[in-house]
């Protein structure tokens, strides 16, 4: 329908256009005077324009229109003379089509919306001669709030309000998501705090790899253990002294002594099993695997020994009852494990059990009584009086003694264990670790570490402990040495690239789980350090330099060379064999062992090894 209306309009403009071209020849026949003109535009009523005909009147044609403000879109046009003539109004911008003939020569449009218009009018006379009066053109402005400058003013405000409110939303966002990271950081921590609560609070109860092992997957296996050393101490006449006794204070005296055993125990890496009424029970040798426990389990007997003997000479003093402890130790083996579902307890299960608890209960107050079995462990580092074979319930006779302390030439004036003792336990100690690191190597160790491998680590510790005998190196420093020599390679089970590096690592990882002092432990960590440097200051340095490089003169070094390539091959370190064959030509030709035991034990001479190598290159 707009389509129709459309396609009428434009028709009857193009009609309208050709009529009037063809009567402007007409227009030469009227005199100037007697051609319709505008006289008069009429602005809302009362503003009148008058027009003036004529070379010097007002030109209100399309190049210079008459502007008018939006309040006087009220407009009349009055054209003389009109008597005698008939008029056609087209009022571009506004009719649809042309009007009809009319013999008014008024023309008025109301309420005229805001744009350029253009009046285009046609006359005729009353003899059919026709004409057009020149076209008047106005501009009705729109209201200042419709205007261009308004109208950029408004997109500029509506852009600007757009981005406020998407900086505000985006502000919103933002805060909103601070807060909620700040939540959610605040409930991190308080998980983490309340996480390491419960992990505290379950290493007190459980040992930690059994901790580790139920939080990770809700259960603990029960564990079988060849080698633990079972103590189980009670007071003496418990059960007439808490007759006695206020139990608010018996229960802070018994308080104070398991509290001293818990740090006695804690001292020397032994598990707290339990208590049950006075009587304490703990083990040494789990969880963490030992061959030392029977001496540290009697070391702590003989510290919480001699605590209750303090505490008894204090009663004495002040006429108080004073309380006497029995201790029982066994060595055997136990199966430990954690049972309950809902109160978790970590315990112990087995004959040894059984044999510890009959030990105490067959002791004396103010004494430490061992079986026969745990004897033969710790003879040659305790004084133990032989008390022959006592008649234990379900068990027969077995052999028993009393500890009466630390043999003399392994303590100090006050009886407590001296350097020489540690030294002792340290260099049993070395046999733990040893065996620790061969098994990190069998399960952690890259296969392609052809040479770096368990085999060779076991030839460079033999190598160290077969030198070192022969070089009379002193104890002490013996047991550095073996740490070095132990964790000398472990480097390259982690980190091939800074295996001096990693190696250190693991030293300082390892060892003070074992007990070691830092001094130990630097002085280890220092040979290893030589050691890759190519240091060598002392005799230390240059045993394990020889140990290291005792390949070099063995038979079967082609053998060890082949796999030293093929393992530094793989790694990116050697990129051709011909290469390799002068570098360790050239090793051969320099290397000279720092020892003279070493040189004795060299077994294929230098030239014999470089013809081998020549050998082998062909």
């Amino acid at each position: 329908m707009f389509h129709f209306r459309s396609l009428k309009l434009f028709v009857g403009v193009i009609a309208f256009l050709i009529i009037l071209s063809k009567s402007l020849s007409a227009q030469g026949n009227y005199g100037s005077e007697n051609v319709p003109v505008l006289s008069m535009i009429t602005i809302k009523g009362d503003s009148v324009a008058v027009v003036q005909p004529g070379p010097n009147g007002l030109d209100y044609s399309g190049n210079n229109p008459l502007i008018l403000n939006f309040r006087n879109n009220n407009i009349a046009f009055e054209f003389e003379p009109a008597e005698s003539f008939e008029f056609q109004y087209f009022l571009e911008g506004f009719d649809r089509k042309v009007s009809s003939w009319q013999k008014a020569g008024f023309k008025e449009y109301t309420n005229l919306p805001a744009r350029k218009y253009i009046l285009r009018i046609r006359f005729r006379s009353q003899d059919n001669l026709t004409g057009e009066i020149e076209p008047v053109a106005f501009i009705i402005k729109p209201m200042w709030y419709f205007s261009k400058v308004a109208i950029a003013v408004y997109l500029t405000l509506f852009f600007l309000i757009i981005w406020v409110l998407y900086e505000q939303l985006n502000y919103r966002f933002a805060r909103k998501q601070y807060m909620l990271e700040q939540i959610i950081n605040k409930r991190t921590e308080d998980l983490i705090i309340e996480k390491e609560k419960t992990e505290k609070l379950l290493a007190n109860v459980l040992p930690k790899n059994t901790a580790d092992e139920l939080m990770a997957k809700g259960k603990a296996a029960k564990i079988k253990y060849n080698f633990v050393t079972v103590l189980f101490s009670d007071i003496q006449g418990f059960t007439q002294i808490a007759e006695e006794m206020n139990p608010e204070v018996l229960i802070d005296e018994l308080d104070k002594f398991f509290f001293h055993f818990d740090s006695v125990v804690g001292k020397y890496r032994i598990e707290k099993i339990k208590t049950i009424g006075d009587a304490y029970m703990c083990a040494g040798g789990i969880p963490e695997k030992n061959r030392t426990n029977p001496v540290e389990v009697i070391l702590a007997a003989l510290e919480m020994q001699a605590y209750m003997k303090k505490l008894k000479e204090t009663s004495e003093v002040a006429d108080m009852k004073y309380w006497d402890i029995r201790i029982g130790i066994h060595t055997g083996t136990v199966v430990a494990g954690v049972i309950g579902q809902k109160k978790l307890s970590y315990d112990i299960w087995g004959d040894t059990v059984n044999t510890a608890s009959r030990m105490e209960s067959s002791g004396e107050g103010g004494k430490i009584n061992i079986s026969g079995t745990t004897y033969e462990f710790v003879k040659d580092f305790f004084i133990c009086e032989h008390r022959g074979k006592m008649p234990v319930k379900y068990k027969g006779e077995l052999d028993m003694y009393f500890v009466n302390g630390i043999v003399p030439e392994l303590c100090d004036e006050n009886g407590e264990p001296n350097s020489k003792f540690f030294n002792r336990v340290q260099m049993i100690k070395l046999q733990d670790i040893e065996e620790l690191i061969t098994n990190m190597y069998n399960d952690e160790a890259p296969p392609n570490l052809y040479f770096h491998n368990p085999s060779h680590i076991k030839n460079i510790i033999d190598q160290v402990e077969l030198l070192a005998t022969a070089e009379n190196l002193p104890e002490e420093e013996y047991i550095v040495l073996k740490l070095a020599a132990i964790f000398l390679y472990t480097g390259y089970i982690s980190d091939y690239e800074k295996a001096m590096e990693a190696s250190l690592v693991h030293v300082e990882k390892v060892l003070p789980v074992f007990g070691f002092e830092q001094k130990t432990i630097k002085a280890a960590s220092n040979l290893i350090i030589n050691s890759f440097n190519e240091h060598y200051q002392s005799l230390c340095d240059k045993i394990l330099h020889d140990a290291r490089y005792d390949y070099l003169g063995r038979v079967d070094f082609i053998k060890l060379t082949d796999k030293l390539l093929r393992e530094r091959t793989e790694y990116g370190k050697v990129t051709d064999s011909s290469s390799w064959i002068n570098i360790q030509r050239k090793l051969l030709l320099d290397h000279e062992f720092m020892t003279n035991t070493a040189r004795l034990l060299r077994s294929v001479a230098i030239e014999d090894q470089v013809a081998s190598l020549q050998e082998y290159n062909k």
